[in-house]
């Protein structure tokens, strides 16, 4: 009854996928490396809103000319070397790993990066191989973000234009006001504080940037950043300023920007901050380079005094539980609840 006709392929068993997407990055921090990546990040129209025509001579022709061996540069101050990976690949990858079993035996969960490798095509197809018709996929961007959680779906509706028998899909919404997440992010940062020499007059909220015309144009990004902002403060009962970081070009930006504020603060008085990022899950080249080097170096340049940059939520335990209670809510009626 159950045996398959002569000549018949293969089938898998069937079961349940979950895919963790991630930005992306350069396989290795090299000029070389960084180019590729860069090419096919600032090629996504999503990303860079100029028409192509306009912009690509300006990308193939300047930028991944120039600004490659910058970057490589960057990335070799804050790459794993015993794991030759970047730290969000990395992470990542660790991500995935602490919630393996999970959600129950049938339930492989997988990493992607939106740019670079593995890809979102690759790991989409081999979760599809190994038997999953049902995909969760999870961008893991808490903020929701045309230039972010969009291109996800982008891909994957591309990926799967291409697939004969397409898995049933599932993705996971933003996550800015998650009591889940606020409660994570208020744990990590208390015991980030808890764990420094001194105590912080401030708490800058970080996060990365995009142009100021996103928001005219109906991008929320900027308001569910001041959101979770604002419940991150009335969580810890404490003072938390929002700032945007990695400006690129000379269109205007979301303000304040970053490392301004970090040089502003001193003359203002404020001579000990503690620097976080919520908008990132898992620890990057923006984070590790751009804040807790180069905005400690701006930030005691100016007259600082105590500067810390506490990591994100990454495999820590708070961000593992989060991640757990969120992808469980999306799985219902998938998998049995715990």
């Amino acid at each position: 009854m159950n045996s398959l006709p002569d000549a018949h392929p293969p089938v898998a068993r069937p079961g349940v996928g979950v895919l963790l997407v991630n930005l992306g990055t350069p396989d290795a921090p090299t000029p070389r490396a960084v180019k590729a990546y860069l090419r096919e990040f600032l090629s996504d129209p999503r990303v860079v809103e100029i028409p192509p025509l306009i912009w690509q001579p300006i990308l193939r022709g300047v930028i991944l000319n120039t600004r490659p061996r910058k970057s490589a540069q960057a990335y070799s101050l804050v790459w794993d070397r015993a794991r030759d990976l970047s730290p969000l690949k990395a992470i990542t990858q660790d991500q995935a790993a602490a919630l393996a079993g999970a959600f129950g035996g049938g339930v492989i969960v997988d990493y992607a990066m939106r740019y670079g490798t593995p890809s979102i095509a690759e790991r989409l197809a081999a979760l599809k191989d190994a038997g999953c018709d049902r995909i969760l996929v999870a961008p893991l961007y808490p903020q929701y973000c045309a230039a972010t959680t969009a291109t996800v779906f982008d891909e994957v509706a591309r990926v799967l234009a291409g697939m004969r028998w397409q898995p049933s899909l599932r993705f996971l919404p933003p996550y800015h006001d998650d009591p889940a997440y606020i409660a994570a992010l208020a744990q990590s940062v208390d015991s980030g504080i808890a764990a420094l020499d001194f105590e912080p007059e401030l708490i800058i909220a970080s996060f990365h940037g995009m142009p100021a015309r996103t928001l005219a144009l109906g991008d929320p990004y900027y308001c569910l950043c001041r959101k979770t902002a604002r419940l991150l403060a009335e969580r810890l009962e404490r003072d938390v300023r929002i700032s945007f970081q990695s400006r690129f070009g000379r269109a205007k930006w979301l303000e304040p920007a970053t490392d301004t504020v970090l040089r502003e603060l001193p003359s203002g008085g404020v001579r000990s901050v503690a620097v976080i990022a919520p908008g990132f899950a898992a620890d990057c080249l923006e984070t590790l380079e751009e804040l807790a080097i180069r905005g400690r170096d701006g930030f005691l340049a100016a007259g600082g005094e105590r500067f810390a940059y506490l990591p994100c939520l990454n495999a820590g335990e708070a961000g593992v539980r989060m991640l757990k209670i969120l992808l469980s809510g999306e799985l219902a009626g998938w998998v049995a609840q715990t």
